[in-house]
């Protein structure tokens, strides 16, 4: 039921995993913000399940490079086709998503008015050391061996390069998470400190690998509805 004089603001949502997806099914989420005025796409790039094993298979040693592509000519295709307003669109995720959503910040700025980043993956070398049991020898086959693809490691690792982040970012992390630590937020965040960029980050404490409390859920919304309209839709 959007009505408006043209295309609306739109929210590009990469979801995590990076090997899930996103499927067609009720979201609250999706509902707070399209019920705002917001469209939303969801974006199953190179690597996602559900389209069979070539395809995810075609994010293997490239994780930070076809994901981001996938998205950023997606906006380029739905602004060009005047579904969206190219000057008004967001890219947001978290874990996994909120990596896509960093390196799309990095390597193409401007592309995108603004990011949201749930606990977002920022330095491959700390998660390939750190990151639990279960997934801890993920980043193997989604960027490669170590050492042999150490120069790979740091070329796709924002933390390295997040001073080409221009586009105003809002950054989630909870204190208790195990999956993706609290300092690979504070990295890009000092980063973004150091380099003037508009930003905001926010801690909840004794959260983990997403929120559950639904204080902390709803303050998420609310902070990042509220970043949105400073910086995207009444943004010069």
């Amino acid at each position: 039921n959007f009505e408006s004089s043209g295309p609306p603001p739109a929210i590009f949502n990469v979801h995590g995993g990076p090997t899930s997806q996103a499927v067609a099914a009720y979201s609250g989420e999706t509902a707070y913000f399209t019920s705002r005025g917001y469209a939303v796409v969801e974006v199953n790039y190179r690597g996602s399940s559900g389209y069979g094993r070539t395809y995810r298979d075609a994010l293997r040693e490239r994780w930070g490079q076809a994901d981001v592509e996938d998205v950023v000519t997606c906006q380029e295709a739905l602004s060009r086709r005047g579904l969206v307003d190219s000057k008004r669109c967001i890219i947001k995720g978290g874990s996994a998503g909120g990596y896509t959503v960093l390196n799309a910040l990095v390597r193409h700025p401007g592309v995108f008015k603004a990011g949201v980043c749930l606990f977002g993956v920022s330095n491959l070398f700390a998660l390939d050391l750190d990151t639990h049991k279960f997934e801890q020898h993920y980043t193997q086959s989604l960027v490669g061996q170590l050492p042999a693809a150490a120069e790979r490691y740091h070329a796709w690792s924002p933390a390295f390069h997040a001073a080409n982040i221009r586009d105003p970012l809002i950054v989630f992390q909870g204190s208790a998470d195990k999956v993706v630590p609290p300092a690979q937020s504070e990295e890009i965040v000092a980063a973004l400190k150091a380099n003037g960029t508009p930003h905001k980050y926010i801690l909840y404490e004794g959260e983990g690998h997403g929120f559950r409390k639904s204080e902390n859920i709803a303050n998420y919304l609310e902070e990042t509805e509220r970043f949105l309209l400073t910086h995207v839709l009444f943004a010069p």
